[in-house]
């Protein structure tokens, strides 16, 4: 990968504090929306009254306003920079979670549509931030940046099911996620004014990402990207969902729904540390897509009752996507080439994988078995597996490990 070199020098240290923070708590958010509202599935429908088809379609939102909200993220950060940017887009998020509080089945999928597309513009912003503030630390920052990107996940999976049971309302316990978003607009203010005051700007003009999808690069990226996001969407929209289907209480779901989320916190940190070493970027990938395999085939030989183990297999699993985070940061001979490539990673491979979670609703609609969508979502992974090889490959990587 190329090695991206924008000036860090002469910046304030209050800018740098206030940027870590920043980055925390934006992680913190970027997927609480999410698996707070997966977690409350049941309970959201059971309430409002919705019908099948809405069910299938609200896990399938995320998915698809990260494809055509994130597809314009490049334009966006052209026109106001990084930071004004992702303080749009926090401030999108924050306001679409709120709404979602609201107990009217519009104003979930009006708030979901809306904090998503937020949520979109901050996912393929966050490698061009990394890479314009800490260019010298990518993979640290990439790594502190997914671990609490898990950890708010984490938390909120396991605590948005008590949450609703204390308030007496599935949409309060969703809307009071937003809470978490205010923060980290307020958390990022300070980031954005510093470079307004200092005019500071993605340097190296426009890349217009699409053409970036006829290059060997863009595509693999691109291919990782999205069998990835459809394995861990699909899994985090129905995993308890499923498991309440299938005899698991709602708080039993909860809790194994939480497992999943807190095992990918130290699997992201240990294979960013397998692949930073020599020539273990391979071995990184190939561990982690096959564990992932091994998850869903726990998910359809084993008893519900030990569902811990697919819960462990699978969380370890979803650690693929800091490796995948930190090669797009890594990526490109500038940031404007960063955050294309971003912004084609992203957005195809989110619209890609909006089949995942709708998919997966539909066929167990038609069937009332979770066993074809699972065995379809095995076929994917030992896809991964294949795709893993050829992108750790030396015209990728250069026989370079990641930094």
């Amino acid at each position: 990968m190329a090695s991206p070199a924008p000036a860090e020098q002469g910046r304030p240290r209050s800018a740098v504090v206030f940027g870590v923070i920043a980055l925390v708590l934006i992680g913190l958010n970027l997927r609480a929306g999410i698996t707070g509202a997966s977690a409350l599935l049941h309970d959201l429908q059971a309430v409002l009254g919705y019908g099948a088809l809405v069910a299938a379609v609200i896990p399938s939102i995320p998915t698809l306003c990260f494809a055509l909200a994130g597809a314009g993220t490049s334009w966006l950060t052209g026109r106001l920079g990084v930071e004004k940017a992702i303080l749009l887009a926090l401030a999108m998020l924050a306001g679409g979670l709120l709404l979602r509080g609201i107990p009217a089945t519009g104003m979930l999928l009006a708030g979901s549509v809306l904090g998503m597309s937020g949520l979109a513009v901050c996912n393929v912003a966050m490698p061009s931030f990394i890479r314009e503030h800490f260019a010298s630390r990518t993979s640290l920052m990439t790594g502190l940046y997914t671990v609490t990107m898990t950890t708010g996940a984490t938390v909120t999976s396991v605590a948005v099911v008590p949450l609703a049971q204390s308030l007496g309302s599935p949409s309060a316990a969703v809307g009071a996620i937003g809470f978490t978003a205010v923060a980290a607009f307020l958390g990022f203010l300070p980031v954005a004014l510093h470079a307004h005051r200092n005019n500071r700007r993605a340097t190296g003009g426009r890349v217009a990402p699409w053409p970036l999808l006829r290059t060997r690069k863009g595509l693999l990226l691109t291919a990782i990207f999205t069998l990835q996001a459809l394995l861990a969407y699909a899994l985090m929209s129905w995993y308890p969902y499923m498991l309440t289907t299938l005899g698991l209480s709602a708080s039993d779901s909860g809790l194994m729904f939480g497992l999943m989320q807190l095992v990918s916190v130290p699997a992201g940190m240990v294979l960013i540390a397998i692949g930073s070493r020599p020539r273990m970027l391979r071995p990184a990938f190939y561990l982690v897509s096959i564990v992932m395999v091994l998850g869903l085939v726990a998910l359809l030989a084993l008893p519900v009752q030990l569902a811990f183990a697919s819960a462990i297999l699978v969380g370890f699993g979803l650690g693929i996507f800091p490796l995948v985070m930190v090669m797009i940061s890594r990526s490109g001979s500038s940031t404007a080439e960063t955050t294309a490539l971003s912004t084609l990673a992203q957005s195809t491979g989110y619209l890609l994988a909006t089949v995942g979670p709708f998919g997966m609703g539909l066929l167990h609609g038609a069937t009332g078995s979770w066993t074809l969508p699972l065995t379809l979502l095995l076929a994917l992974a030992l896809v991964q597996v294949v795709v893993a090889h050829l992108i750790t490959g030396p015209a990728m990587t250069g026989k370079q490990r990641i930094k």
